[in-house]
């Protein structure tokens, strides 16, 4: 007799939407998970994404940007940039060799020019200009990841279909104990969802990188932060 298949986990009652099965985590990590939640909120309730922008398409063109940048040195270069190009089309008819020069003090100008211009390129061709609202389409767009179209449906839509994960999430989830150390980032993404209410995984993942940058560098130099105190594995950071 054949040996039964292994019983691939559903996903709980209200995700019904997300595409993938989410881990089982036990009851008592979900309850740990929303202490640490109720903590980032006391300590960082001004959480919010530092990316400079007024709409959508500026987000998202913001976000193919930050792919190994700082923020800041994103939001010094993209003013000038959306000066130029107004609008999704303005890009689409221009080269990518015209956008550069607003761009080249970010990392990988080049190349990120090119992500830019294709991207909108499409968002004119396919989508009238506008920004999806979907993890798939978005995912048509030149430069954009499950990351980046995190950001942008959660904080232009208000959309949560995943996590956003990205270099301090990653180290946080680990230093406070909400995932296995070595863990890779699609199942960061999935145990993070798995742990937290869907309608804080946008708010949560700016806490998270918030408190990364703030209290929680990469680098520790002495003291702990409450939240670290309380919740972390291997902290060093400032209080």
């Amino acid at each position: 007799m054949a040996s039964p298949k292994p019983r691939t986990p559903s996903n709980p009652r209200g995700l019904r939407d997300i595409t993938f099965a989410l881990p089982q985590v036990e009851p008592a990590a979900k309850r740990r998970a929303r202490r640490l939640l109720d903590a980032l909120r006391e300590h960082h309730p001004d959480a919010h994404c530092e990316l400079d922008h007024t709409c959508g398409h500026e987000l998202l063109i913001a976000t193919i940007l930050s792919a190994q940048s700082t923020d800041q040195g994103v939001n010094r270069a993209t003013p000038g940039l959306f000066a130029a190009f107004p609008k999704p089309a303005d890009y689409a008819a221009a080269s990518p060799e015209q956008i550069e020069p607003y761009i080249k003090t970010i990392g990988l100008y080049r190349n990120k020019a090119k992500a830019v211009h294709a991207a909108m390129t499409t968002l004119v061709e396919d989508f009238d200009g506008e920004v999806p609202r979907t993890m798939d389409d978005l995912l048509t767009l030149r430069g954009v990841a499950r990351k980046t179209a995190n950001v942008v449906l959660g904080n232009i839509y208000g959309i949560n279909v995943g996590f956003v994960v990205d270099t301090h999430v990653q180290r946080l989830a680990e230093r406070l104990g909400l995932v296995e150390p070595g863990m890779t980032v699609p199942m960061i993404e999935r145990h993070l969802m798995a742990l937290l209410p869907r309608d804080a995984w946008c708010d949560t993942s700016h806490m998270l990188i918030f408190h990364g940058r703030r209290a929680c560098p990469a680098r520790g130099n002495g003291g702990t932060h409450p939240i670290c105190r309380k919740f972390g594995t291997a902290c060093t950071c400032k209080a």
